[in-house]
């Protein structure tokens, strides 16, 4: 924290708020412009422990600041001015909320006498977001009082506890902060006189620690319900493992599967399709009717939530036995299926069953599972490699299969992360992020820019690259007015461009076409490629399928922003899908 004195309260709180996040570990911060936040704003820009990121737009803000969280598992603070700004934070916030990520909202706000006056940009900004922050507190107009700093302190090593999960999933937290004339740091702004220099110290510990220190422990498996789930496991062997979103590392998981002699269904954002453990076809698999039925498992061991097949929903049925094991108890259950809820830590819960087991397990119920996936992945490759022109699925699947070791791939909602789902390869070095918490479009290119400025920061290895759709690309082409400081930012967004939303293809709307196309195939006809002059950024052009790997790379060396386009059509990308289906239940036909 500087030596200089605060000039009046507002620059008082505006220090230690600052002072305070960076004694708590936080080290970004996303900054939309404004008036009312401008103590904040000067004290984030002077502090180097926290590094600044500067938006145009708050809603992309928001999301910037929810990709930088997903990537280093650290809250990042957001801070925006008083009146629609906040607003704007909404969209981010129901993805912090729903998606378990840990986002610090730090809005500026007018004082109480403003309030309810018709001033402008003033709105009622306590309780603006809901339910959703995991706790929320308006800090009242900073006063000079001994006991304020205390406060100050305390509710900011509160609000990064309870963003990181104090008594639940992590998640938003909201800090509205009321600010008095005046906010920059002097003493009078030509308007207002204040009394002189703010006259009680701001200082922190002296060791440099938080106000208050927060001690986290993962919470573990009782010994005698863990002996009790080993044993129906043991006593199990048609069982199955689902493996969602979640931020448990995948070494356990896999580990405890080969144990039991299981199977395992991962979706890609689960990083845990590493090896031949994972089913990775299961979306045609349980397609197939006859597969389906012959393969019910008898136990069924979820972790994290899952949502981008409606043929594994399908078999995931009240019917089936299933044991959900959570950290923090959430009730990840749409379909009501669950019939117990195991709160505990993941890993801790799959290495103590992996020792009550002792020994790998194999089996015929397991054997056949893969011998299955063995002969769908080769019909569906075989389709796609038949392909000249780009395609949806090839391009995730080549995509997936051609990023380095260290890589990050995100992945956009609708299309691209269920294209993702039914095609990528079990591999290893690849993590897979995606905002799925609330499984919309928007904030998409935020997010990324947010993932790679994280990752990179940390010294990845490998580059981070963005599978998206045109319209989640149009959708927050905002986020790429990133201040000029991201200009050594590394990020290369692959674009499936179809002119408007191809996940409706597949959906009842599209048996209506006299209505179809304008209200839900939404054709843009924007240009991409001006879309990528206009904002500096390279671009490259996918003629041919086989040329997309080289195109990534070339693009990833490039360095920058990047966007590599490739265009589809969405009736021949919904015909293609079917061409997939069909190949796949025939080769399972072929196994029976």
């Amino acid at each position: 924290m500087s030596a200089e004195p605060a000039a009046n309260p507002s620059h008082a709180l505006a220090l230690v708020v600052v002072d305070e996040l960076a004694r708590c570990g936080v080290t970004e911060a996303v900054l939309a412009p404004g008036s009312r936040s401008a103590a904040l704003a000067m004290a984030l820009h002077d502090d180097p422990r926290l590094r600044l990121h500067v938006e145009l737009d708050e809603r992309s803000a928001g999301f910037l600041a929810v990709g930088l969280a997903r990537a280093t598992g650290m809250p990042a603070a957001v801070v925006v001015t008083s009146g629609s700004a906040v607003a704007n934070l909404h969209p981010a916030v129901v993805e912090a909320d729903t998606g378990r990520v840990p986002l610090l909202l730090l809005t500026a706000d007018r004082p109480p006498e403003l309030r309810h006056t018709g001033a402008n940009q003033t709105v009622d900004q306590p309780g603006i977001f809901g339910r959703a922050p995991r706790w929320a507190a308006d800090l009242g107009v900073p006063e000079d009082r001994p006991s304020a700093p205390g406060f100050w302190r305390s509710s900011i090593d509160r609000a990064v506890a309870e963003a990181l999960g104090l008594r639940g999933p992590a998640g938003p937290v909201h800090l509205n902060l009321p600010f008095r004339e005046p906010t920059v740091p002097a003493t009078d702004d030509g308007r207002f006189a204040a009394a002189g220099p703010y006259r009680t110290p701001l200082d922190g510990r002296a060791d440099g620690r938080p106000w208050t220190t927060v001690g986290r422990c993962p919470r573990l498996p009782d010994p005698d319900e863990l002996r009790a789930l080993a044993g129906r496991i043991v006593g199990t062997e048609r069982g199955l493992v689902v493996v969602g979103e979640t931020t448990a590392r995948p070494g356990s998981i896999l580990e405890f599967a080969r144990a039991a002699g299981w199977p395992v269904i991962a979706e890609p954002i689960s990083s845990a399709r590493l090896d031949d453990t994972v089913v990775a076809a299961a979306h045609y698999l349980l397609a197939h009717a006859g597969f389906a039925r012959r393969h019910t498992p008898g136990l069924v061991l979820r972790i994290g939530r899952t949502g981008l097949s409606r043929h594994l929903d399908d078999l995931l049925g009240p019917s089936v036995p299933q044991v959900l094991i959570d950290p923090d108890g959430a009730w990840s259950d749409p379909r009501r299926a669950v019939a117990d809820l195991l709160v505990a830590d993941v890993e801790a819960t799959c290495s103590g069953l992996t020792a009550e087991l002792a020994l790998p397990a194999s089996s015929e119920w397991s054997d056949a599972w893969h011998r299955a996936d063995r002969a769908a992945r080769s019909a569906i490759d075989a389709v796609l490699d038949a392909e000249v022109a780009p395609s949806e699925p090839r391009t995730a699947r080549d995509l997936g299969a051609c990023l380095p070791v260290g890589s990050t791939l995100v992945v956009a909602s609708s299309m691209p992360v269920r294209d993702l789902d039914q095609v990528l390869a079990p591999r290893v070095g690849l993590r897979v992020l995606a905002n799925r918490g609330a499984s919309g479009i928007d904030g998409f290119v935020s997010t990324a820019l947010g993932v790679a400025l994280g990752v990179q920061h940390r010294g990845a290895v490998g580059p981070v690259v963005a599978l998206t759709g045109d319209l989640s690309l149009l959708h927050d082409a905002n986020g790429l007015l990133l201040s000029p400081d991201a200009s050594q930012l590394d990020v290369t967004f692959v674009v499936v461009d179809n002119d408007g939303g191809g996940i409706f293809s597949f959906l009842p709307q599209a048996r209506w076409p006299g209505s179809f196309e304008r209200v839900f195939g939404t054709p843009h006809g924007r240009d991409l490629a001006g879309l990528a002059a206009f904002h500096g950024v390279g671009y490259r052009q996918v003629e041919v399928a086989a040329d997309l790997p080289d195109a990534v790379l070339t693009a990833v060396a490039a360095g920058g922003v990047q966007l590599v386009h490739v265009r589809s059509e969405r009736g021949a990308n919904l015909a293609l899908h079917r061409r997939m289906g069909a190949a796949a239940a025939a080769a399972l036909d072929a196994l029976t």
